[in-house]
């Protein structure tokens, strides 16, 4: 027996050692690609799906456990992104369990430590219906991960009140389960408040949301394996939703999992259970978004310790009783089900009896009504023949009226054609006169432009150049300046969502897109509309950028 368990952990080294080379192979000189700042949750399916939903600790953590789970972000260790979880989970009873560890995130631009509580507990109103709730209550000093992260001068960085801040964070979810089936709701940044500013952390508009809908089909016949499909959708504030799905195929001795998401791309994962009482397993993620093409993959680890029995479970005479019942009860089922359908088979044959006498007599009736129908059609041929001459003579009637009305409508539309030339002539000759005066007005705007000497007030954002490639003389009132298309994309459709009308122009100096609101004649102009926030319409930061001219 322990030669068998020998021989599944050597194949699970060989398995997780595949893994690392084949992540240390792919590794690549990556792009610096700005990330959301969600914990990056969504591969976990079994170990530690706390995370993912706060009430799931109640059958989805394999309480009670002690497990790791790690991420390494585009496979650099401890140079790229990185999330770190160790978690113990204990259930307290059928409907009730708690858990508590540590945790690591790195969001690209802070890093994130501390530690994690959870509670969870269910509500059975039936054999087949359950109802949980849950909550992680996180606890984390913040700081600056590194300064190798470009910041964008025009993005405002939360307030972190120094070097270092902590936080704490409230994270309820919920699930309601029937039969296989479960929907869960969770929030992953509800409440916060930072200790060291002595405020809120985040604003409403930076809430994240996850919904999932999961289905359970149980395969084999010792009710351990499953096929879990599950699909999900989380939520952003200015950054694209994410949407993804994953299927999970467990059993007893191991796992494996295969996903998608639309940001962080195509995982595939698999892993093994060890004497019933050690989990291991890997997964890698692919990126397949454009923005992400020159990313390495992503690698994840799972190592779980299982204190008790977890998976095969001893019975209980009570419970090998009730088995023993069960098949019983199950073999008079089984013979009720025979006589039923033998008695099904004997009704099937006598309906099929009435069935050919019902087809006889519709024969009958179907012959009996062709004749009839073939008498009246003879009566209707004759009425017809007296009916075509009829026609035919009114028709030839019609004709010559159609071919005097269709002279009078010519002589009608010459005599609206001669109207519209007229017409179209002096819309032609105004149209003429408005550009010979526009063009005169263009002409004289940018000498009043060029002409214009500035003078800079305390603390406000300005910058001049002489000439910029296609743009015209003037002074632009900027919005915001990207150096990644996928966020210039999301600002630009969000303005327009917001009745603005931007536009954007690519500086040749930095090869940045810069977006503004509109372009004015005079400096008095442009402060007047970024001052009254452009008359109410953006509230955010603007600032103004002068093209000179030559």
């Amino acid at each position: 027996m322990y030669n068998r368990y020998f021989l599944l952990f050597l194949h699970m080294s060989r398995l997780l050692a595949f893994f690392l080379l084949t992540a240390f192979f792919y590794r690549a000189q990556a792009q610096e690609v700005m990330l959301p700042v969600d914990l990056r949750q969504h591969n976990l399916t079994e170990y530690n799906a706390s995370f993912f939903n706060a009430a799931f600790a109640l059958n989805r953590n394999n309480p009670q456990s002690v497990a790791l789970w790690t991420r390494w972000q585009w496979q650099v260790v401890d140079g790229d992104p990185t999330t770190i979880f160790l978690n113990y989970t204990r259930k307290l009873n059928p409907t009730s369990s708690i858990s508590g560890g540590f945790f690591q995130h790195n969001t690209g631009i802070f890093l994130n430590t501390g530690g994690v509580l959870n509670y969870a507990y269910a509500y059975e109103f039936s054999s087949d219906t359950r109802f949980g709730v849950g909550a992680n209550l996180f606890g984390f000093s913040r700081s600056l991960a590194d300064d190798r992260t470009f910041i964008d001068p025009q993005i405002q960085l939360p307030n972190t009140g120094g070097d270092t801040s902590f936080v704490m964070q409230l994270s309820p979810g919920m699930f309601f389960q029937w039969k296989k089936m479960t929907v869960g709701l969770s929030a992953e940044n509800l409440f916060d408040y930072n200790f060291t500013t002595s405020e809120r952390d985040s604003g409403p508009e930076s809430r994240r949301y996850l919904a999932s809908l999961s289905y359970d089909y149980g395969i084999g016949g010792d009710g351990n394996s499953i096929i879990r499909p599950t699909v999900y959708y989380k939520t952003f504030s200015n950054l694209d939703d994410q949407i993804g799905a994953n299927v999970l195929y467990s059993t007893d001795r191991y796992w494996g999992q295969a996903g998608y998401n639309n940001f962080y791309g195509v995982s595939v994962g698999a892993g093994g259970r060890l004497f019933k009482k050690v989990s291991l397993g890997a997964l890698m993620e692919f990126a397949t978004d454009s923005s992400l093409e020159d990313t390495d993959p992503t690698f994840e680890v799972v190592l779980a310790y299982h204190i008790g029995l977890q998976f095969e479970k001893e019975k209980t005479p009570e419970e090998v009783k009730e088995e023993e019942l069960a098949e019983a009860e199950m073999e008079n089922i089984a013979k009720e089900k025979e006589k039923a359908e033998k008695e099904a088979a004997s009704l099937k044959e006598k309906e099929l009896e009435a069935e050919k006498l019902r087809k006889e007599q519709e024969e009958k009736l179907r012959q009996d009504q062709i004749e009839a129908e073939e008498k009246a059609n003879n009566l209707e041929a004759l009425r017809k023949v007296r009916m075509r001459d009829s026609l035919n003579a009114l028709s030839n009637e019609k004709g010559k009226r159609k071919e005097q009305a269709i002279a009078a409508q010519k002589r009608i539309d010459s005599i609206n054609r001669s109207k519209e030339r007229e017409k179209l002539a002096s819309l032609k000759r105004r149209r003429d006169s408005l550009d010979r005066a526009k063009a005169l007005t263009e002409k004289i705007a940018p000498e009043v432009v060029e002409n214009e000497k500035v003078t800079v007030a305390a603390n406000e954002k300005y910058e001049e150049v002489a000439t910029e490639d296609g743009l015209q003389p003037g002074f632009y009132l900027i919005a915001n300046v990207f150096g990644t298309k996928k966020y210039y994309d999301a600002f630009m459709k969000d303005l327009q969502r917001k009745g603005l009308d931007p536009k954007s122009f690519l500086r040749n100096l930095n090869k940045y897109n810069y977006v503004y609101l509109k372009r004015y004649n005079t400096m008095s102009e442009a402060r007047k509309a970024r001052d009254s926030k452009f008359g109410g319409r953006y509230p955010d930061k603007t600032w103004i950028f002068r093209v000179v001219g030559e």
